[in-house]
Formats: structure tokens, C-alpha cells, sequence
């Protein structure tokens, strides 16, 4: 029996989203854009091998996305995110522990797995893809490490079916020989650039490194790699990850905003997803920041951006209290005369919800009643899909909001877009 780590990866996840609800589109080169519709951030496969870069700007490749019929969708958050919760909720079947790395990266751990792990991810892969749609890439090796070395492989490998295992000693030593040091997880481009003026290039030679001389360089993060690709666990599985000790909640405008209430609107409407992010992990904040700019690449017009930072009287989750608040704190560094491309906020001080400590002078929002009154809003968030129930303050037009002119629908979490069959 060995304990192995399993890292199952969703190919061109935000592509292979788009593809589940459109069949017509598995064989077509497609790329998914960033917010606003800037740049290019998702490419599957058949855009790749046209050379398309990732990250290049939308408005310089139209012409070339044009002339190879390609795909192209806006990113829908709504729909990756759900059918991320989709993927995951199946994986949790396969093991008792699972770290849900990233929306399309999971870590299972297999404890002392018996029969072939090959053979047992190709199951996973082949279930997951009945299942949900999504084809993924599973790696395989003793550590958490090799397993994304493996995945990787995987994915790339035609030959290896989207599952590759690092358990046999020779395969691991040929690989590493074969992997650029700063392809390794863990090692950054600093490490990387200071890796090849000491003469390290590839993995291999960072694994055989001495142990002193990586501790004095790289700290014990970068021993603990090492020691990784030695094949020693030590990393473990990190089933509840930490609750975040800040959250911001930012977008660009789809245009410029100029007037004082679209901004309210935009910032009342960033508050409140931040403040159900906050109580997604129990969480209350004690600080809040509300910041704008103007475009900073448009030289001919006047420039002007800020923030400003409010420390709450109690630690609070409560939305319609923290939009107040970040309204306030909008007015006062708002100026006329400026067009704003961005605004966001901030929470800060973050504590769990068990550990603040109200005083005399709370207002409702610290009630009991309102924390029902929060937990309700959320439930049916949750289940009838976002946006359902809001708050007035974040407006219903929403002209400011980003552009996404090539959206899909949100086919799993809104009636009213799910997708027709016709027969």
C-alpha cells in the first residue's frame, strides 16, 4: 500500500465550460476574454497550435480571431464557478481528503492506496467527464510537488491518455532531468533567475542540491521543495483552507462613470459581494477601504485617483450597514470633473464572527435579527442563483458595469437561461 497524491486538473477549464453547453464548439478553436473583454485569457487547444499568445489584447487580434472563425465568449463567472462546485463535488466522492486547490485544480489524497492508481485515476477522469462535461488531467506521485510535475505532463503527453504517474524512481529522475527548475511549483522567477546564476537549471540538479546551502537561500518554503521532489512529503493536504485576513472586491467600468450615484451604485454593489464572501467564512471586518481612479492610460485627460480607510466601531458582515458606511466614505473622496475607469473596496481586520464583541451603542445590524435577516438573503443567493436578491443601493440598470458583449448564459444557476433543447 502507498500513499499517493492525486492533482486533478480541468483542461482549458474556462473553454471546456463554454464547450459543455455548446457541442458544435468541441472541434472550433475558442478563447474566453477578461474583464471588460481586454484581453485573451482562455485558449483551447486548436487556438494554440495557431499561435495565438495568451494575454494579447483583444482589439489588436479581432482581425486574426476573425479570420480563423474563431469562438469567442466574455468570461461568465456565474457559470465557472458553479461548474467548478460540480467538478469538486465529484472528486469529493473518490477520496476522504481533498484540497480544492484553485476553480480547476484539486489535490486528492490517497491513503494507502491499493491496486493500480493509474488505473484508478482514469476512472476518476472518465467519471468526472460523464458526470459534468469537463475533461481533466490527473497527476500522480508521492508528494504534492511531482503530482503537479505529473499533471502537467499529463496534460501535454497525447500518449499518456490525460493520467501520468511519477512513482517509479527512474521515471522521476529522468523527468526532473528533462524540467526546468522554474517550472517547478514553488520556485518564482526570482528564484528561478537566482537558481541559474548558481549554476541550477533544471529540477534534477535543484533536487540534489545540499540541504544547507537551499535553507540559507530559499528559506525552509524552498527546503521543503526540495525535499519534495526527493520524494518526501511536506506539504500536506490543507482540507479547510485559512479564512482570508483581506478581501477586495474590484471591477473596471464597461465605460467611463462620471456622476456620484453610478459610483454609489458600483460600490455598494462591490461591498455586498464582499461581504458575502466574508460571511461564507464566518468572518466579521474590522476596517473598511473605499478607492477610485480614472484611467491612468489616457494621458490627455486629468488624472486623479484615492482612497480612504474607516476603522468600524464593531467588526460587522452586516451589508446594508457596510454599504452605509462605504457611501459615506465615496462622498468624501469623490471630485467632479473626472472620469473614473475603477473603483473598489476593502476589508480589512478580518476576525471570526464567534469573536466580536459588541458594545452599548451597536446598531441592528448586530442583532441576531440581522444576522438572520443576512443568512436568509445568502440562502436564497445560493440556491436561486446571484443577484436574486439585492440591495436597492447597487441600482438595477447598472450601466457601469463591465462590458460583455460576447456572454453566455448561465445556464446551471438562473431558470430563465437554461439552456432548450429542440428535437
Amino acid at each position: 500500500m502507498k500513499n499517493l497524491y492525486f492533482l486533478v486538473d480541468c483542461n482549458n477549464f474556462y473553454v471546456s465550460c463554454e464547450r459543455v453547453f455548446r457541442p458544435g464548439l468541441r472541434q472550433r478553436p475558442v478563447v474566453v476574454l477578461s474583464n471588460n473583454d481586454g484581453n485573451v485569457v482562455a485558449l483551447s487547444n486548436e487556438v494554440k497550435a495557431l499561435g495565438l499568445p495568451f494575454g494579447a489584447p483583444f482589439f489588436k487580434v479581432k482581425n486574426f480571431i476573425s479570420s480563423h472563425d474563431i469562438a469567442v465568449f466574455s468570461s461568465n463567472y456565474s457559470l465557472y464557478g458553479d461548474m467548478s462546485r460540480r467538478v469538486m463535488d465529484c472528486l469529493g466522492r473518490f477520496a476522504p481528503e481533498m484540497e480544492i486547490y484553485s476553480i480547476d485544480e484539486a489535490f486528492l489524497f490517497m491513503r494507502g492506496m491499493r491496486g493500480d492508481p493509474v488505473e484508478y485515476a482514469r476512472q476518476i477522469r472518465d467519471v468526472v467527464n460523464q458526470w459534468t462535461g469537463i475533461p481533466v488531467s490527473i497527476g500522480i506521485a508521492p508528494t504534492k510537488t511531482l503530482a503537479k510535475l505529473a499533471s502537467r505532463i499529463g496534460k501535454k503527453d497525447p500518449a499518456s491518455l490525460g493520467v501520468f504517474a511519477l512513482t517509479d524512481r527512474a521515471c522521476v529522475d529522468w523527468t526532473l532531468a528533462a524540467t526546468d527548475a522554474g517550472d517547478v511549483w514553488g520556485v518564482g522567477p526570482q528564484y528561478r533567475d537566482f537558481l541559474r546564476r548558481n549554476g541550477i537549471t533544471t529540477a534534477a540538479q535543484l533536487r540534489d542540491a545540499p540541504d544547507r546551502w537551499v535553507r540559507r537561500a530559499m528559506t525552509i518554503m524552498g527546503l521543503r521543495t526540495v525535499w519534495e521532489l526527493r520524494g518526501v512529503p511536506c506539504i500536506p493536504i490543507d482540507e479547510l483552507p485559512a479564512p482570508k485576513k483581506g478581501i477586495v472586491s474590484s471591477r473596471s467600468f464597461g465605460r467611463p462613470v462620471e456622476r456620484l450615484d453610478e459610483l454609489g451604485e458600483a460600490v455598494a454593489a462591490y461591498m455586498s459581494r464582499a461581504a458575502e464572501k466574508l460571511r461564507a467564512q464566518k468572518s466579521a471586518a474590522g476596517s473598511i477601504t473605499v478607492f477610485l481612479s480614472t484611467n491612468r492610460f489616457r494621458e490627455n485627460e486629468p488624472q486623479y485617483s484615492n482612497g480612504i480607510a474607516c476603522r468600524l466601531p464593531v467588526p460587522s458582515s452586516h451589508t446594508p450597514y457596510l454599504v452605509r458606511i462605504a457611501s459615506r466614505l465615496l462622498a468624501r473622496i469623490y471630485r467632479q470633473g473626472y472620469s473614473y475607469k475603477k473603483a473598489g473596496v476593502m476589508l480589512c481586520e478580518i476576525l471570526p464572527e464567534e469573536d466580536v464583541q459588541p458594545d452599548l451603542f451597536s446598531g441592528t445590524h448586530d442583532t441576531e435579527r440581522g444576522r438572520r435577516l443576512m443568512r436568509a438573503v445568502d440562502h436564497v443567493n445560493r440556491d436561486m442563483g446571484r443577484h436574486t436578491l439585492r440591495f436597492a443601493a447597487e441600482g438595477s440598470v447598472k450601466p457601469w458595469q463591465m462590458r460583455r458583449e460576447f456572454l453566455s448564459g448561465r445556464y446551471t444557476t438562473r431558470w430563465d437561461e437554461i439552456p432548450v433543447v429542440r428535437a
